[in-house]
């Protein structure tokens, strides 16, 4: 059984080249042109990921945004990025797909401050008082 998995994971990157020179013949585009764009790509999109990623999890501790969230959707922006800089079209294709479908649909995550916010310990009570004295 392991070598079966292991013959897939191995198989899996030469089937992508292969079907990256076969597209780029297609194409016309010189298959290293594909390549190297989307090893760009991917680059750009970790590197913008990396500053988004900070500006998240800031927002988070400070009670604004809900952390999970941001960290699902983090995550999936950089499988997305490695998928990009891994050479061949399927990958890319599978890139595309974790970009583009909205997985935070449906009810949002609830948010958890981290208890260093704006709001924290200052809530207003609505009601009247008397003084005894």
């Amino acid at each position: 059984m392991r070598l079966i998995v292991l013959l897939i994971v191995l198989s899996f990157p030469v089937l992508d080249v292969l079907a990256t020179m076969r597209f780029a013949q297609w194409t016309g585009i010189p298959t290293l042109a594909w390549l190297a764009a989307s090893a760009v790509a991917g680059a750009l999109l970790l590197r913008n990921e990396r500053r988004i990623f900070r500006t998240k999890t800031l927002a988070a501790l400070r009670g604004d945004q809900p952390l999970l969230r941001g960290l699902l959707d983090s995550g999936r922006r950089i499988l997305a990025a490695l998928l990009l800089i891994l050479p061949g079209v399927i990958s890319d294709v599978i890139a595309l797909l974790l970009l583009l479908l909205p997985f935070n649909l449906g009810a949002p995550f609830a948010t958890q401050s981290a208890g260093i916010g704006r709001g924290f310990g200052r809530e207003t009570i609505e009601g009247d008082y008397r003084r005894t004295e």
